[in-house]
């Protein structure tokens, strides 16, 4: 498991062309996958659903393959249990995401949110603390749930 994961780590760490501070592409991967993962508990029951869209959403947003989004998934929940907040995470998406990008990890959150077809106030509350710590205005928060909304046909 422990070679796995140093593969993993060679494979998916270079600089993020986007980021003046040398932000990692796989360090941007791993804050978002654990917030989505914490979004997936935020209601405390975690749904096949939820399951799904995270790894369905990791796949997609990062090229990854069943086994890649799996290491990063192991990576994202054991950073999670150390974890003594969202700052860890939320720091390296203000340091190596654009205004655009950021909106689009506040997407992804509403879509975690919504995907077992109801929204509970903690995912709500999550969501929100979130996009304050990334600072996505309450327009772009809003516009946000309502595209996914719309787009899950709720």
């Amino acid at each position: 498991m422990v070679t796995a994961i140093k593969n993993f780590f060679d494979k998916h760490i270079k600089p993020s062309p986007d980021t003046s501070e040398g932000i990692s592409e796989h360090s941007i991967q791993l804050a978002t996958t654990a917030l989505l993962v914490e979004m997936m508990k935020a209601d405390t029951e975690v749904s096949d659903e939820e399951r799904k869209a995270v790894v369905k959403t990791i796949q997609s947003q990062f090229h990854l393959n069943d086994e890649e989004t799996n290491e990063l998934l192991h990576v994202a929940e054991g950073k999670i249990q150390k974890a003594t907040g969202y700052f860890e995470f939320t720091s390296l998406i203000n340091k190596g995401l654009s205004y655009e990008q950021k909106v689009r990890v506040i997407e992804h959150l509403w879509e975690i949110a919504f995907a077992d077809s109801r929204l509970d106030k903690y995912e709500e509350h999550m969501v929100r603390k979130i996009a304050s710590l990334i600072y996505v205005e309450h327009k772009d928060f809003i516009d946000a749930k309502l595209r996914v909304k719309k787009q899950l046909g709720l």
